[in-house]
């Protein structure tokens, strides 16, 4: 069979046109496979997945194609039966959002242009697009900053890495090593970027509650002696939601000479909303600040950020290589694009956020992140309503909801911990709820499993996530009683009924 469609192009006179039918494909396998796989993700597991997708993709690369539209309507349904969908209210386990449908339009203009962000002459509106975007996040992150600026990056573990290079970078000469100081609370994404750039392993601070005890920060600082530091602080940790004390942290590095970077890759979206963004106080006291908007700001992956309180911080990214910024087209007036980055092709995803913030403007984004804070206090609330459930004590982190069985409570805890565990993979497996786990201190300070619920979802009602926790009674009653099928793979029939899929 000959490449037929399969080889016809995105752009150009014809391209939308051969775009159209082909999404058309798309779109009516999505509808379909929502429909067939029933709940938040595939029932059956691993093994059950896999044979199905297999049986659905395999070969990849036939010697023969089959064509466009049979491989579309293959390959998508086979990834949309076996998805974990973030729109279906039970899919609340990670950090992973549902995509606005505005975002994934202007997604899909991007990739059918396919501008490269390394130089002008191959992203002459897009570049723009991307410095309009960066400079309204720079000035939202830094409000009173003389220069601020930000970075496009594919995430919170690059906007990290960057960030750290950037600091290592401003050390002078003999001073010795730039150290990093952490929490313990912090994403393993800070270690991984000092043991990439070289730098000594992170110190590490003890925490309270999930968030950095400013006294043994201070005791901390105090015995490195007066070296370069750069603290490293959370707004929104990703087992709690937590924010770090960050008025505290930026004192008490100010007091040792220390720089403070904050990864607030989940929390940074609170500052659209006048009434949650106080909860990040001190975030423009930081040098550079991580900020993700595909978490709490329903962006496809990727859009990371990397905000700055100074563009001149940026210049140890300057780059040259002829075939993208000679100097003398950089004089005659191209724009330079290539030190706005570390990696050198780089996806428009500026796009998407500058439709998506133009399309709902500051206050609806700010509808929507209350909307997502509410319904976890909300959520919390129904945990404590039922008897049969304890929430962790504290407050709510951000949009994160750590509880636990009450039956779990009732055994030893290695055993009550296990039937935490038991529970979430017996959900998974069943199909019927996506839940996340996290160890977490206790009332009683000792640390235990909890089931995570982390609401992302814009519009969906607590009413709608009432039947999680009939689930999650269930399947820890069935654990506890020894009546669990330890996650197998083979308990697949769950009642229709019990599918949280609207």
């Amino acid at each position: 069979m000959s490449a037929g469609t399969g080889a016809s192009l995105a752009g150009g006179v014809h391209g939308p046109g051969h775009l159209r039918a082909l999404t058309a494909v798309v779109l009516d396998t999505l509808e379909t496979a929502v429909r067939t796989r029933g709940g938040p993700l595939p029932a059956g597991g691993p093994d059950a997945v896999a044979r199905r997708t297999t049986a659905l993709a395999a070969p990849v690369l036939p010697e023969e194609g089959i064509g466009a539209e049979a491989a579309l309507a293959d390959l998508v349904r086979a990834v949309a039966e076996g998805a974990a969908d973030p729109a279906d209210p039970a899919c609340v386990a990670h950090l992973h959002c549902p995509p606005l449908a505005v975002a994934v339009a202007a997604e899909l203009a991007g990739a059918a242009l396919n501008p490269s962000m390394d130089s002008w002459d191959q992203a002459p509106a897009a570049g723009v697009i991307e410095e309009l975007t960066t400079a309204a996040l720079a000035r939202l992150v830094h409000p009173e900053a003389p220069a601020p600026d930000a970075l496009i990056t594919s995430g919170g573990t690059e906007s990290n890495l960057v960030a750290l290079l950037l600091a290592r970078e401003r050390v002078a000469a003999g001073k010795g090593p730039l150290r990093v100081v952490t929490g313990a609370n912090a994403h393993h994404s800070v270690h991984r970027a000092a043991w990439t750039l070289g730098l000594p392993a992170p110190a590490v601070v003890a925490c309270h509650d999930g968030r950095i005890d400013p006294a043994a920060l201070d005791r901390t600082l105090a015995g490195l002696g007066g070296g370069p530091a750069l603290v490293v602080a959370t707004a929104g940790t990703t087992d709690e939601g937590r924010i770090d004390p960050l008025p505290e942290i930026a004192r008490i590095a100010e007091r040792y000479g220390a720089e403070l970077h904050v990864d607030a890759a989940y929390g940074g979206p609170l500052l659209f909303s006048e009434r949650l963004a106080p909860r990040l106080a001190g975030l423009d006291r930081a040098v550079s600040v991580t900020f993700d908007l595909h978490k709490l700001g329903w962006q496809p992956v990727a859009a990371g950020v990397l905000a700055v309180a100074d563009t001149a911080l940026l210049a140890p990214l300057s780059l040259r290589t002829d075939y993208l910024n000679a100097d003398d087209d950089t004089e005659a007036g191209l724009p330079d694009l290539l030190g706005r980055s570390i990696r050198t092709t780089r996806r428009p995803d500026a796009l998407k956020i500058a439709v998506t913030f133009r399309a709902l403007g500051r206050r609806g984004l700010s509808e929507l992140v209350e909307h997502c804070v509410t319904t976890a206090e909300e959520f919390g609330r129904a945990v404590d309503a039922r008897p049969a459930l304890r929430r962790r004590p504290g407050a709510i982190g951000i949009s994160t909801v750590l509880f636990r069985p009450v039956v779990a409570d009732e055994l030893e805890p290695v055993a009550g911990d296990a039937v935490v565990a038991e529970v979430r993979r017996t959900l998974l497996m069943d199909g019927r709820a996506v839940l996340g786990r996290a160890v977490a201190e206790d009332g009683d300070g000792r640390r235990r499993l909890w089931l995570k619920a982390t609401l992302l979802h814009p519009n969906a009602a607590t009413a709608e996530l009432a039947p999680l926790l009939d689930l999650v009674t269930e399947a820890a009653e069935r654990a506890a009683a020894g009546d669990g099928d330890g996650g197998r793979p083979g308990d697949t029939d769950a009642p229709a009924a019990e599918r949280l899929s609207p």
